[in-house]
């Protein structure tokens, strides 16, 4: 049977943009990769009328509602009781939830007396599959009525995406005889308008598994997913599949499986004891900081700067003064001293040197926004990308660290850079 599913995310705060809504992005992602179709976000405010109004237009055209936020201690957490009453079902107090609420602010808080309050968070639908919350004090749950099953999940991310994984997904796998398993494949260098294309008669062709293109934040990715009675079957059934891919989209594809592009490009570097320092201008720093929230990034990373200013340029990185002064920092060989500068200063196996103009306004020469250049000193020479990157500082920085990345990926992996 194939579901359908809607995410009703309850918080005034959401609706006046003060907190941003990651729980039905995060929840989103990992519904598809049950195969649950996701149609429908709601968001609705602490306001029991419309949230009750909200679930009456959910149950006529969903089988799966999942909602977020509203399950604490203050007189505005009021979506269980809502709830409740959509479906016709009593609430029932846990004296065992209120024994574990009652454990959580005495031994991980720390507080001598609990406000009773919190033990509004114990009443649950009568019969419902309780969802313990080892993350926070509001435990969820999930309960049919009817052909609807409903989730009540907490609103804060770390406490929601958490019982989600933990306690949702086997809930919902347990729903179908059937596994539905998923292996995606990462790209870079191509637009996912490109990859479409290319792709496009294979796509439409197929039914079990299935391949879907999804643009991520400067790559692509792609999803192969294959519904059958076991994970072993479905593997068997995505491999052609995915050797088929390999074979149009070559070494554009990076990875499969992997968390990112930096954390391959790590792994390379750790798997060939291999080191990495950077000199990064327009990035700003994004391109190390990408690299340092990876554990164990100093096995390779050794360090770097951000050379924002020619001074910069000059004392961390070894660039000439002279050529600053005569060519301004938005060249190509700018880039190429700094890569093979702080190689050098940190004695790193590779350099990197990112310079560009950012924009948004051409500069005094008329250089374009958005022109940005790479190098990359290895062990065997100095490389350099003239990229032309459009407009946005943001999309500039991603699009540049990646390149940077990708030319040390090629590099590590025998590819033409």
């Amino acid at each position: 049977m194939n579901h359908i599913a809607e995410i009703i995310s309850v918080g005034t705060e959401l609706l006046l943009g003060n907190t941003t809504n990651t729980d039905a992005r995060d929840i989103s992602i990992m519904l598809s990769e049950l195969g649950i179709n996701v149609y429908y976000h709601t968001v609705v405010g602490d306001n029991p009328a419309r949230l009750k109004a909200a679930v009456e237009i959910a149950k006529s055209r969903a089988d799966i509602i999942i909602t977020t936020g509203g399950l604490g201690p203050t007189c505005d957490d009021l979506t269980k009781q809502t709830l409740a009453e959509a479906f016709g079902v009593k609430l029932i107090f846990s004296e065992e939830e209120a024994e574990i609420i009652r454990s959580y602010f005495k031994n991980r808080l720390h507080y001598d007396t609990m406000p009773e309050n919190n033990l509004q968070q114990a009443y649950l639908p009568e019969n419902c599959t309780v969802f313990h919350n080892d993350w926070g004090t509001a435990p969820g749950c999930a309960f049919e009525a009817g052909c609807v099953t409903v989730m009540m999940l907490p609103g804060p991310p770390r406490e929601c995406i958490s019982m989600f994984k933990k306690c949702a997904v086997p809930y919902l796998r347990a729903m179908s005889d059937y596994v539905i398993r998923s292996h995606n494949i990462h790209i870079f260098g191509m637009g996912e308008s490109a990859v479409e294309d290319k792709l496009r008669p294979m796509m439409l062709a197929m039914e079990n598994p299935t391949l879907a293109p999804y643009a991520k934040n400067g790559e692509v990715m792609l999803r192969v997913t294959a519904k059958t009675k076991s994970d072993e079957e479905a593997d068997k059934l995505m491999e052609p599949a995915i050797e088929q891919v390999k074979s149009i989209l070559g070494d554009k594809i990076y990875g499969i499986d992997t968390e990112s592009l930096e954390k391959t490009v790590l792994d390379l570097l750790i798997e060939k004891d291999m080191t990495i320092a950077i000199a990064e201008s327009c990035t700003g720093g994004m391109l190390s900081k990408r690299l340092t929230d990876i554990s164990g990034a100093s096995n390779a990373f050794l360090g770097g700067g951000v050379t924002y200013s020619n001074h910069a340029k000059f004392e961390l990185a070894g660039v000439d003064p002279e050529f600053l002064a005569e060519n301004g920092p938005y060249n190509e060989e700018t880039a190429k001293m700094m890569a093979e500068g702080i190689k050098k200063r940190l004695d790193a196996d590779f350099g990197i040197g990112i310079t560009g103009l950012a924009g948004p306004d051409p500069d005094e020469n008329g250089l374009e926004p958005g022109t940005v250049f790479v190098a990359m000193a290895a062990p065997n020479g100095t490389y350099c990308r003239k990229l032309h990157l459009g407009q946005g500082r943001e999309r500039i920085r991603v699009l540049a660290s990646n390149h940077a990345l990708d030319m040390v990926r090629r590099y590590l992996t025998g590819l033409k850079i």
